[in-house]
């Protein structure tokens, strides 16, 4: 299985680099290194996260970290669809 990232999704990824580069910089690397290789690990564990606000979709969560992953499994890939801070609007 391969892990297929939407341009949302990558563009989400960048904003947080972004976002932690300027307001905490100590924190940018080992966060964007967790939220990547937990999103890699579903390569082998798929059905890791839990079932998504939207048909089809599912959340991963990355405690203690305020964020969530929507992605949707596919036949042979996972497509990561948005990376959403938990106390952001989803609309």
């Amino acid at each position: 299985m391969r892990i297929r990232w939407t341009p949302a999704a990558a563009a989400d990824l960048e904003h947080i680099n972004n976002y932690l580069k300027e307001r905490h910089p100590r924190y940018r690397q080992s966060t964007i290194r967790k939220l990547y290789a937990s999103i890699q690990s579903l390569k082998e564990s798929p059905h890791r996260g839990r079932q998504g606000r939207e048909d089809g979709t599912r959340e991963l969560l990355f405690p203690p970290m305020p964020y969530i992953a929507v992605y949707r499994m596919k036949e042979q890939s996972v497509e990561v669809l948005r990376i959403y801070h938990s106390a952001q609007n989803r609309l």
